[in-house]
């Protein structure tokens, strides 16, 4: 076990943030949130850790922050994340994932700061030539929110040449589900994840689910993705810290899925399952910056860490994401 020292999380009041703050605080770590809780929400970090409200960009806050606290690692959750917004508005993503990011991993390097963990996407590949796909595979992104977060890959790989910083940067494929004992979920209202937009529907915060396109080059027509329960994505976090402890010359790329894809109607279908009864579907057109399918091949980070995801089940995802919006659904009440 490496030695525990404090940790800044970036966007730690967010829906992946506040998980990976929980795993962190339940295997001893010490950790720092910051977040300008623009989409976070501050009852979503625990009492355990620290809150400071904030930008990431804003440098003399951080740096202050880090040396203040002892901060050692970062683990940069901060940015936004929405694929077709990203088309709309793309000077949007550059600026919150993109050059707030630069500022962030100037600071850490002011700071001394010697492993950074950055939580980067799939869409970093674009259209993949082969599926499963390989971390070694082109990133030729289609959208600017996987230009915007390949952009930080590139800035960490040239930092770490330069400074005594290592990083590993984690491509997630689709993220959900929520932490089984109901401590954070998907909260974000309007949110446009798949299961969390098929779970509101189920308790009644929506009339129905959009199925975006059916004429995608897949066995249904509908999009192929591979989806990653949140808890076991924060878990991986954690093994990538403890990697980087334990070799701080070594840095990462690596993909975070289960290795196997679902589509939409085959979401919708575990939905119903777990439901016990079917939720309106409607049919709409392809959005802006989907590709076909995206599913990882995730051989690396399993042989490199030994990472072992514990929920690798679509209707344990499932069922987990509508037991957390069941309490979301108490706890505004």
């Amino acid at each position: 076990m490496s030695a525990r020292f404090p940790v800044l999380v970036t966007g730690g009041a967010g829906y992946i943030g506040s998980h990976a703050v929980l795993a962190l605080i339940d295997a001893g770590w010490p950790v720092v949130v910051l977040d300008d809780l623009s989409t976070g929400f501050r009852w979503a970090v625990p009492e355990a850790a620290t809150f400071i409200e904030g930008d990431v960009a804003d440098q003399p806050l951080v740096e202050a922050l880090i040396a203040r606290e002892g901060v050692r690692a970062i683990i940069h959750f901060a940015g936004s994340i929405i694929v077709p917004e990203s088309v709309a508005d793309p000077l949007k993503y550059y600026q919150n994932n993109t050059v707030k990011s630069r500022a962030l991993i100037e600071s850490a390097v002011r700071g001394g700061v010697p492993h950074f963990i950055f939580s980067s996407t799939a869409a970093t590949y674009g259209i993949p030539a082969a599926v499963p796909i390989r971390e070694d595979a082109a990133t030729v992104p289609i959208n600017p929110y996987g230009m915007s977060k390949l952009m930080v890959e590139a800035m960490l790989r040239d930092v770490a040449a330069a400074h005594p910083l290592a990083f590993c940067a984690l491509r997630y494929f689709n993220v959900a589900g929520a932490d089984p004992q109901r401590r954070s979920g998907q909260s974000t209202a309007g949110a446009t994840h798949l299961i969390k937009v098929a779970v509101e529907a189920a308790t009644g915060a929506r009339d129905s689910v959009a199925v975006f396109g059916t004429d995608f080059a897949t066995p249904d027509g509908t999009g192929v993705r591979d989806y990653i329960h949140v808890s076991d994505l924060a878990a991986a976090h954690l093994c990538a810290l403890d990697a980087l402890v334990a070799n701080p010359a070594e840095s990462h790329i690596l993909n975070c899925g289960y290795g196997r894809g679902f589509s939409v109607l085959e979401v919708l279908d575990a939905v119903d399952r777990v439901v016990g009864r079917p939720i309106p579907r409607r049919i709409e057109g392809r959005r802006a910056g989907d590709p076909d399918a995206l599913v990882a091949d995730s051989a690396a980070i399993r042989a490199r860490f030994g990472w072992r995801p514990r929920r690798d089940d679509l209707d344990t995802i499932v069922a987990d994401a509508l037991a957390w919006e069941s309490e979301l659904r108490r706890r505004r009440a």
